[in-house]
């Protein structure tokens, strides 16, 4: 999910190809994130919220990806910054308006929580697809199908919490996958922001040195 959306190395050599391919799963990242924030906001679905902020996540991470290639280890590291940054962002509005559910219980609606969350799926093994070509890369490129891959997962899993609210008529089982989701933001930001500020230091480091 967003948790591997870190690409600060080297991006050597990305061919016009990737770049298309990229473009286009920016696109399709920004379009889910619509379509699933809206049907979270219709539903009630906290999973449905929190996955919706992945999209969006990554679209952002995708495009920050891109406009950094080829820049200097400084510039790429205030861009992990940022990415970093988002991510808590994220997590903590994930988290707190889950905690605010708890206390607030309504049962999400099973049905749009399914139908969206095959949606989401089918985007995200779309953009798998347009990145397999690339999956062996160098970190950068290879971190990029990553995410999409875990962001399939990601998609299972409020498929997952669908059938729980469905099997339960109860909301436990969307605001566990909304808490779930919120935890691997939070993890994912601290591993960005730590290997940022490191980077960040080395560059300074080496500055200094000269």
């Amino acid at each position: 999910m967003a948790g591997c959306c870190n690409h600060n190395a080297r991006f050597d050599g990305v061919s016009a190809d990737y770049k298309r391919r990229l473009w286009l799963v920016i696109a399709i990242n920004a379009a889910m994130f619509a379509v699933e924030m809206g049907a979270g906001q219709m539903s009630g679905s906290q999973a449905l919220k929190a996955d919706a902020l992945d999209f969006l996540g990554d679209a952002l991470t995708y495009g920050i990806s891109l406009a950094v290639i080829g820049a200097t280890l400084r510039t790429r590291a205030l861009a992990a910054l940022g990415k970093g940054g988002s991510l808590l962002l994220m997590g903590i509005w994930v988290f707190g308006s889950t905690v605010y559910q708890v206390f607030y219980v309504g049962v999400p609606q099973a049905e749009i929580m399914g139908v969206i969350g095959f949606m989401a799926l089918a985007a995200n093994l779309i953009s798998v697809m347009l990145l397999a070509r690339y999956k062996d890369g160098d970190a950068n490129v290879r971190s990029v199908w990553l995410c999409s891959r875990n962001d399939a997962i990601g998609n299972v899993a409020v498929m997952i919490a669908a059938l729980g609210v469905w099997g339960t008529a109860t909301g436990w089982p969307d605001l566990v996958v909304a808490g779930i989701m919120a935890g691997l933001f939070l993890n994912s930001a601290f591993q960005i922001l730590t290997q940022a500020v490191r980077e960040w230091r080395e560059e300074e480091a080496h500055a200094h040195a000269h």
